[in-house]
Protein backbone atom coordinates (compact mmCIF):
# COMPACT_ATOMS: atom_id res chain seq x y z
CA UNK A 1 0.00 0.00 0.00
CA UNK A 2 1.58 3.75 -0.60
CA UNK A 3 1.71 5.37 1.97
CA UNK A 4 2.55 8.43 0.66
CA UNK A 5 -0.92 8.70 -1.10
CA UNK A 6 -3.28 7.94 1.49
CA UNK A 7 -5.91 10.60 1.64
CA UNK A 8 -7.14 10.16 5.44
CA UNK A 9 -4.68 11.50 8.35
CA UNK A 10 -3.33 8.05 10.14
CA UNK A 11 -2.31 7.45 13.60
CA UNK A 12 -3.12 5.61 16.21
CA UNK A 13 -6.34 5.15 17.44
CA UNK A 14 -8.31 2.90 20.12
CA UNK A 15 -10.55 0.60 18.59
CA UNK A 16 -14.22 2.88 18.51
CA UNK A 17 -12.37 5.86 16.92
CA UNK A 18 -10.79 3.91 13.90
CA UNK A 19 -14.68 2.35 13.77
CA UNK A 20 -15.63 6.37 13.72
CA UNK A 21 -12.92 6.68 10.95
CA UNK A 22 -14.97 4.77 8.75
CA UNK A 23 -18.13 5.81 9.48
CA UNK A 24 -16.97 9.44 8.47
CA UNK A 25 -15.16 7.47 5.10
CA UNK A 26 -18.65 6.19 4.45
CA UNK A 27 -20.34 9.62 4.50
CA UNK A 28 -17.58 11.25 2.40
CA UNK A 29 -18.00 8.65 -0.53
CA UNK A 30 -21.46 7.53 -0.19
CA UNK A 31 -21.60 8.20 -3.83
CA UNK A 32 -19.14 5.90 -4.68
CA UNK A 33 -20.11 3.07 -2.46
CA UNK A 34 -23.76 2.64 -3.20
CA UNK A 35 -23.20 3.10 -6.66
CA UNK A 36 -20.78 0.73 -6.99
CA UNK A 37 -22.18 -1.53 -4.79
CA UNK A 38 -25.84 -1.31 -5.40
CA UNK A 39 -26.02 -3.09 -8.86
CA UNK A 40 -24.16 -6.28 -7.89
CA UNK A 41 -26.19 -6.19 -4.81
CA UNK A 42 -29.71 -5.48 -6.62
CA UNK A 43 -28.97 -8.79 -8.94
CA UNK A 44 -28.15 -10.97 -6.07
CA UNK A 45 -31.38 -9.82 -4.31
CA UNK A 46 -33.92 -10.14 -7.20
CA UNK A 47 -32.81 -13.59 -7.73
CA UNK A 48 -32.78 -14.41 -3.85
CA UNK A 49 -36.36 -13.14 -3.93
CA UNK A 50 -37.16 -15.58 -6.71
CA UNK A 51 -37.19 -18.41 -4.28
CA UNK A 52 -39.65 -16.71 -1.47
CA UNK A 53 -42.69 -18.83 -2.61
CA UNK A 54 -40.47 -22.00 -2.08
CA UNK A 55 -39.87 -21.21 1.52
CA UNK A 56 -40.19 -17.84 3.41
CA UNK A 57 -36.43 -17.58 4.95
CA UNK A 58 -34.79 -18.56 1.61
CA UNK A 59 -34.21 -15.26 0.40
CA UNK A 60 -32.54 -14.39 3.45
CA UNK A 61 -30.49 -17.18 4.26
CA UNK A 62 -29.15 -16.71 0.35
CA UNK A 63 -28.24 -12.72 0.91
CA UNK A 64 -26.75 -13.44 4.66
CA UNK A 65 -24.49 -16.24 3.11
CA UNK A 66 -23.31 -14.25 0.29
CA UNK A 67 -22.52 -11.19 2.11
CA UNK A 68 -18.51 -11.82 2.25
CA UNK A 69 -18.60 -11.94 -1.34
CA UNK A 70 -20.84 -9.06 -1.62
CA UNK A 71 -18.64 -7.34 0.56
CA UNK A 72 -15.66 -8.24 -1.86
CA UNK A 73 -17.29 -4.94 -3.78
CA UNK A 74 -17.40 -2.68 -0.85
CA UNK A 75 -13.92 -2.93 0.31
CA UNK A 76 -12.32 -2.74 -3.22
CA UNK A 77 -14.28 0.49 -3.11
CA UNK A 78 -13.13 1.46 0.26
CA UNK A 79 -9.34 1.00 -0.61
CA UNK A 80 -9.77 3.14 -3.35
CA UNK A 81 -11.39 5.99 -1.42
CA UNK A 82 -8.91 5.97 1.33
CA UNK A 83 -6.26 7.53 -1.40
CA UNK A 84 -9.19 9.80 -2.37
CA UNK A 85 -10.09 7.68 -5.93
CA UNK A 86 -14.35 7.97 -6.74
CA UNK A 87 -15.29 4.76 -7.95
CA UNK A 88 -17.81 3.99 -10.04
CA UNK A 89 -19.24 0.78 -11.88
CA UNK A 90 -16.79 0.84 -14.80
CA UNK A 91 -14.23 0.29 -12.42
CA UNK A 92 -15.27 -2.50 -10.24
CA UNK A 93 -15.99 -4.53 -13.89
CA UNK A 94 -12.89 -4.17 -15.20
CA UNK A 95 -11.37 -5.21 -12.23
CA UNK A 96 -13.95 -7.92 -11.42
CA UNK A 97 -11.09 -10.55 -11.32
CA UNK A 98 -9.72 -9.25 -8.46
CA UNK A 99 -13.02 -8.10 -6.96
CA UNK A 100 -15.38 -11.57 -7.16
CA UNK A 101 -12.78 -14.15 -7.45
CA UNK A 102 -9.91 -15.59 -5.18
CA UNK A 103 -10.86 -18.27 -2.33
CA UNK A 104 -15.10 -18.35 -2.89
CA UNK A 105 -15.83 -21.54 -1.80
CA UNK A 106 -13.44 -20.27 1.74
CA UNK A 107 -15.21 -17.41 1.68
CA UNK A 108 -19.02 -18.41 1.63
CA UNK A 109 -18.15 -21.59 4.34
CA UNK A 110 -16.07 -21.62 7.22
CA UNK A 111 -14.94 -18.00 6.93
CA UNK A 112 -18.54 -16.75 6.87
CA UNK A 113 -19.26 -17.54 10.32
CA UNK A 114 -15.49 -15.93 11.40
CA UNK A 115 -16.35 -13.39 14.51
CA UNK A 116 -14.26 -10.87 13.09
CA UNK A 117 -14.59 -11.49 9.09
CA UNK A 118 -14.98 -7.34 8.08
CA UNK A 119 -11.52 -6.95 10.32
CA UNK A 120 -9.65 -9.77 8.75
CA UNK A 121 -11.03 -9.77 5.19
CA UNK A 122 -8.26 -7.24 3.70
CA UNK A 123 -5.55 -9.02 4.62
CA UNK A 124 -6.90 -11.86 1.64
CA UNK A 125 -7.96 -9.27 -0.69
CA UNK A 126 -5.97 -6.72 -0.38
CA UNK A 127 -2.55 -7.92 0.46
CA UNK A 128 -3.32 -11.13 -1.02
CA UNK A 129 -2.27 -13.46 1.34
CA UNK A 130 -2.74 -16.84 1.17
CA UNK A 131 -1.98 -20.27 3.24
CA UNK A 132 0.18 -19.95 6.28
CA UNK A 133 1.31 -16.60 5.13
CA UNK A 134 -2.30 -15.44 5.54
CA UNK A 135 -2.94 -17.57 8.84
CA UNK A 136 0.46 -15.95 10.49
CA UNK A 137 -0.74 -12.71 8.97
CA UNK A 138 -4.41 -12.71 10.48
CA UNK A 139 -3.30 -14.16 13.75
CA UNK A 140 -0.60 -10.95 14.01
CA UNK A 141 -3.60 -8.68 12.99
CA UNK A 142 -5.58 -10.30 15.37
CA UNK A 143 -3.27 -9.94 18.28
CA UNK A 144 -4.84 -7.79 21.08
CA UNK A 145 -7.98 -7.06 19.11
CA UNK A 146 -9.76 -10.21 19.08
CA UNK A 147 -12.20 -8.62 21.68
CA UNK A 148 -13.15 -5.79 19.55
CA UNK A 149 -13.45 -7.10 16.08
CA UNK A 150 -16.19 -9.80 17.60
CA UNK A 151 -17.57 -6.77 19.15
CA UNK A 152 -17.96 -5.25 16.19
CA UNK A 153 -19.44 -8.27 14.29
CA UNK A 154 -22.04 -8.32 17.08
CA UNK A 155 -23.09 -4.66 17.33
CA UNK A 156 -24.21 -4.47 13.65
CA UNK A 157 -25.75 -7.97 13.88
CA UNK A 158 -28.23 -6.45 16.47
CA UNK A 159 -28.21 -3.41 14.39
CA UNK A 160 -29.19 -5.62 11.65
CA UNK A 161 -32.11 -7.37 13.38
CA UNK A 162 -33.17 -4.14 15.08
CA UNK A 163 -33.60 -1.92 11.87
CA UNK A 164 -35.20 -4.84 9.82
CA UNK A 165 -38.35 -5.17 12.49
CA UNK A 166 -38.08 -1.68 12.69
CA UNK A 167 -39.29 -1.15 9.14
CA UNK A 168 -41.59 -4.19 9.53
CA UNK A 169 -43.14 -1.80 12.59
CA UNK A 170 -43.69 1.33 11.05
CA UNK A 171 -46.63 -0.47 9.21
CA UNK A 172 -48.16 -0.54 12.29
CA UNK A 173 -47.48 2.89 13.51
CA UNK A 174 -48.50 4.03 10.04
CA UNK A 175 -51.55 2.29 9.40
CA UNK A 176 -55.19 3.95 10.07
CA UNK A 177 -56.40 3.59 13.77
CA UNK A 178 -59.29 1.66 12.78
CA UNK A 179 -57.10 -0.62 10.83
CA UNK A 180 -54.05 -0.89 13.00
CA UNK A 181 -55.29 -3.88 15.51
CA UNK A 182 -56.34 -5.82 12.23
CA UNK A 183 -52.10 -5.64 11.00
CA UNK A 184 -51.03 -6.29 14.28
CA UNK A 185 -53.31 -9.32 14.15
CA UNK A 186 -51.81 -10.26 10.60
CA UNK A 187 -47.84 -9.58 11.44
CA UNK A 188 -48.82 -12.19 14.80
CA UNK A 189 -51.09 -14.73 12.99
CA UNK A 190 -50.76 -14.15 9.05
CA UNK A 191 -52.39 -17.68 8.41
CA UNK A 192 -55.28 -16.71 9.91
CA UNK A 193 -55.60 -13.67 7.40
CA UNK A 194 -56.31 -13.19 3.77
CA UNK A 195 -53.31 -11.68 3.04
CA UNK A 196 -51.25 -14.87 4.13
CA UNK A 197 -48.29 -15.51 4.70
CA UNK A 198 -46.56 -15.26 1.40
CA UNK A 199 -47.27 -11.32 1.87
CA UNK A 200 -45.47 -11.19 5.19
CA UNK A 201 -42.58 -13.20 3.55
CA UNK A 202 -42.07 -10.56 1.49
CA UNK A 203 -42.67 -8.24 3.71
CA UNK A 204 -39.91 -9.29 6.21
CA UNK A 205 -37.75 -10.19 3.34
CA UNK A 206 -37.97 -6.92 1.90
CA UNK A 207 -36.92 -4.83 4.56
CA UNK A 208 -34.20 -7.38 5.74
CA UNK A 209 -33.00 -7.09 2.12
CA UNK A 210 -33.26 -2.70 2.27
CA UNK A 211 -31.43 -2.87 5.91
CA UNK A 212 -28.63 -5.21 4.34
CA UNK A 213 -27.97 -2.46 1.59
CA UNK A 214 -28.00 0.74 3.99
CA UNK A 215 -26.14 -1.08 6.67
CA UNK A 216 -23.13 -3.04 4.92
CA UNK A 217 -21.02 -0.61 3.57
CA UNK A 218 -20.55 1.00 6.88
CA UNK A 219 -20.07 -2.96 8.70
CA UNK A 220 -17.02 -3.09 6.05
CA UNK A 221 -15.86 0.40 6.61
CA UNK A 222 -15.45 -0.12 10.63
CA UNK A 223 -14.00 -3.64 9.83
CA UNK A 224 -11.55 -1.66 7.07
CA UNK A 225 -10.40 0.99 9.23
CA UNK A 226 -9.65 -1.18 12.58
CA UNK A 227 -7.83 -2.88 10.03
CA UNK A 228 -5.82 0.28 9.46
CA UNK A 229 -5.44 1.41 12.60
CA UNK A 230 -3.71 -1.61 13.53
CA UNK A 231 -1.82 -1.49 10.32
CA UNK A 232 -0.20 1.77 11.87
CA UNK A 233 0.50 0.58 15.06
CA UNK A 234 2.54 -2.42 13.68
CA UNK A 235 4.00 -0.26 10.69
CA UNK A 236 4.35 3.16 12.20
CA UNK A 237 2.17 4.74 9.26
CA UNK A 238 1.28 8.02 11.12
CA UNK A 239 5.53 8.87 11.71
CA UNK A 240 5.62 7.83 7.62
CA UNK A 241 3.34 10.08 6.65
CA UNK A 242 4.59 13.05 8.41
CA UNK A 243 8.12 12.34 7.51
CA UNK A 244 6.83 12.78 3.71
CA UNK A 245 5.09 15.85 4.48
CA UNK A 246 7.94 17.36 6.20
CA UNK A 247 10.09 16.41 3.54
CA UNK A 248 7.93 17.07 0.09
Amino acid sequence: MRVEGLAVVLRPRSQSEACDLGVALVRAHWRSIWRSFAPVFLVVAALAMCTVDTRGWLPMLIVFCLKPWLDRTLLFVMSRAVFGQDTRWADVWRARRQVFGGQLLRALFWRRLSPWRSYTQPVEQLEGQRGSARRKRVKLMLHGNRGGATALQVAFAHAEGILTYGLVGLLWWFAPENHSQDLLDWLIRPESHAAGQLLQDLLLNLAYLVTVLFLEPFFVAAGFAMYLNRRVVLEAWDVEQEFRRAFT
